[in-house]
């Protein structure tokens, strides 16, 4: 089975970005995007306590810092500070600001506009948030340029001015000019050329950057994970759903990442807030907004109108919604974002992946309109160093890139090189084209995308939607099993797709399930690594066969050098590992948890020769020996006699060799783990519990060996 994170280029798997390669980034950025991009952590410094969206900020940002001289960035951080100290209207300041207004006849703010019609005087009205204020007199020609200020609200830059009038019905405010807090233009030719001049790498860290994130602090597999939330942004009617664990960041991209988003607590929708108001004929939320994002979406308990739930059913599926007897139509996408309180393990040997649900959404039909189902608790939570300093596209510049791209379908690309099983429904098959479709414009939006690339992104688009099938099967056994493959064109070689939960929870899968064949929902599985629960000793796992390859995808759980080595290095005396990166401290780290591995598996009073042959670091070579020689030192007197050699030549394979003729090789050798997430993380001490890196491994048997039984 294809590894749906398997990389053919080693720079694309390794874990995080290096921080050397990062900041090399850093300056070509600012040269080829002068202009478009901002240093992310000045955001924070002028925010200080006031709660304006990312976005606003950054407008201000990139027309007074769009530069790395750092004169010019103190010059213009206190320039944006002075704005917003002096114009973003604080709730609790309001009175203050109006007294200001007053006094000086005109005065500029920054706060949250919405606009409806006064139908008993014919005349367009704006209501002010932090302000406080309503009934301002709004004209035609503004409303003809920004009809999004007739929906919940959008960010402005405003000219206010007071006169007092005796007439009752009249306000004393007066906008003399309102500009909204966004792009006025886009050449989106200028965006696919910038593309043009990143690699791969580069172009998804400078994503990562520009939500604010670190990609030092995240693998490939979490980054893909973060740019499918800006999914819903550059894709019509595309609808998602993320639940997991609080605190990574959900909430974020919906509410303050763009213009064209709005976040809604999932609590308080209606159908005339969100489609239509059938007193007034005002369409909802759904005809202003490209993203509209339900926030604390979960919960059980919580009540649902019947009505909301099949207006927003028959919404999903066909981009409409009735008005009495006419029928309106929408593009707006739906990001559904939700907590949950049992760990995975639980709902998969007990329910299901939708258990969170209230019980009005708990309907096969809703979730089977569901193109993603993102796995939250395989996100980070955010902690200080997952933010980023460096540079990244103004998010504002961001937006109306995807806002633009939103017309195109990028999928047509991959169907000239791959074709989809014919037993997927159409939605299954719409799932993964939009979802693919969606990180295409993200990360190729000049459709420079090679086949093989293309090829991972198709496996990690299908996987989202499988997530969703897979527990829909669960709720509704009516619905039919499907295989989630796909077939090469050209080869006719045949993918099939797993997702990361049923390969690390197998057993669990089995034993929900009754019938032994629905259990795997595919065609094909990989081999079953002889694994046992936490705490339990692999002893006496049985091997497999010589030829097998096991793969293990990124961010799996459930692996450790015992369950990966214990079962075939039980009679070894001799034990080789080539391993040219065996560098730095967490890489020898590595090995002498390989050594402990070995002291707990082998009978008592044995005693194994472990000898180690790695490539020389030039860097660091006096620190590269101090290491190896304090793990030797720590391991005398013990069952295991390590030593060492250095060598000079250059070297790439990677593999454990032993004198009882097996050999498995590694394509990453030992070091198979993500590093810990916290201090108290318990991977710390239990390698199960440890976030795994993709890799593969191949078990093989030659009794005519080179090293030969001591």
């Amino acid at each position: 089975m294809s590894n749906a994170m398997h990389e053919s280029d080693e720079s694309l798997v390794d874990q995080p970005s290096p921080e050397s390669d990062l900041e090399a980034l850093q300056t070509k950025i600012v040269r080829a995007l002068e202009g478009k991009v901002v240093r992310k952590d000045l955001t924070q410094l002028v925010k200080g306590n006031a709660v304006v969206p990312t976005y606003v900020l950054e407008y201000l940002l990139g027309q007074y810092c769009p530069t790395d001289d750092e004169d010019l960035i103190r010059n213009g951080v206190e320039k944006v500070r002075q704005i917003v100290r002096n114009h973003y209207v604080h709730r609790d300041e309001a009175e203050l600001v109006k007294s200001t207004i007053r006094q000086q006849k005109e005065h500029k703010i920054i706060d949250r506009v919405s606009v409806q019609l006064n139908e008993n005087r014919d005349i367009y009205v704006a209501a002010f948030s932090n302000l406080g204020i309503r009934g301002v007199e709004v004209s035609e020609e503004v409303i003809e340029q920004h009809p999004k200020l007739l929906t919940s609200g959008v960010w402005c830059i405003v000219d206010m001015a007071y006169l007092h009038t005796e007439e009752a019905r009249r306000s004393p405010w007066i906008i003399e000019r309102l500009k909204p807090i966004q792009m006025g233009s886009f050449d989106v030719q200028d965006y696919r050329a910038s593309r043009s001049q990143f690699t791969t790498d580069e172009w998804l860290d400078l994503l990562i950057q520009s939500i604010g994130l670190n990609p030092a602090t995240l693998s490939r597999r979490n980054k893909l994970y973060q740019l499918v939330r800006l999914i819903p942004f550059c894709e019509r009617n595309y609808n998602l759903i993320e639940l997991g664990p609080k605190g990574t960041g959900k909430s974020h991209i919906y509410s303050e990442f763009s213009p064209h988003g709005i976040l809604i607590s999932g609590g308080d929708v209606t159908k005339a807030k969100l489609f239509v108001n059938n007193n007034t004929g005002d369409i909802g939320l759904v005809g202003y907004w490209d993203v509209v994002g339900f926030d604390e979406f979960a919960g059980q308990d919580k009540r649902v109108s019947r009505g909301l739930v099949d207006i927003m059913k028959n919404y999903m599926a066909n981009r409409s919604f009735s008005r009495g007897r006419d029928t309106m139509s929408a593009e707006a996408s739906m990001a559904f974002i939700g907590n949950t309180d049992r760990s995975v393990p639980y709902m998969i040997k007990h329910s299901n992946l939708f258990e969170p649900l209230p019980k009005g959404y708990y309907d096969p039909a809703f979730i089977d309109r569901l193109h993603f189902y993102v796995p939250g608790w395989e996100v980070d939570k955010l902690r200080n160093e997952m933010f980023t300093d460096g540079y990244g596209l103004i998010v504002d510049y961001l937006a109306e890139a995807l806002h633009t791209l939103r017309g195109e379908d990028f999928s047509l690309m991959a169907r000239e090189h791959f074709e989809l099983d014919a037993s997927l429904t159409k939605r299954d098959r719409d799932g993964t084209m939009k979802t693919l479709s969606g990180l295409l414009k993200l990360l190729y939006p000049n459709k420079q995308c090679p086949k093989d690339e293309m090829k991972r992104l198709l496996e990690f688009a299908m996987e989202g939607r499988k997530r969703v099938k897979e527990h829909l099967l669960r709720i509704d056994e009516t619905f039919e099993v499907v295989d989630f493959q796909f077939s090469d064109r050209e080869s006719g070689t045949v993918t099939a797709v797993d997702t990361l939960e049923f390969r690390q929870h197998q057993k669990l899968v089995a034993a929900y399930e009754s019938d032994a064949d629905r259990a795997t929902g595919t065609s094909a599985l990989v081999p079953d690594l002889p694994t046992k629960p936490d705490g339990e000793s692999e002893e006496a796992a049985p091997v497999l066969e010589s030829g097998t390859q096991v793969e293990v995808m990124e961010n799996q759980k459930g692996i450790s050098y015992e369950t990966l080595f214990a079962p075939y290095l039980r009679e070894a005396t001799k034990i080789e590992i080539i391993d040219p990166y065996v560098r730095a401290y967490h890489q020898v780290k590595n090995v002498m948890e390989f050594c402990d591995m070995l002291l707990r598996t082998r009978p008592e009073g044995d005693e194994v020769d472990v000898h180690l042959i790695t490539g020389a670091d030039t860097d660091n070579q006096d620190e590269q020996e101090q290491f190896l020689d304090e793990l030797s030192d720590s391991l005398a007197g013990t069952g295991v006699r390590f030593t060492y050699e250095i060598s000079w030549e250059s070297m790439h394979a990677r593999s454990i060799k032993t004198d009882t003729g097996w050999k498995i090789s590694l394509d990453r050798g030992l070091d198979i783990f993500q590093p810990p997430t916290n201090r108290f993380d318990r991977g710390r001490v239990n390698q199960k519990a440890r976030r795994c890196k993709p890799f593969e491994v191949t078990y093989l048997r030659d009794e005519d060996v080179s090293l030969q039984k001591g």
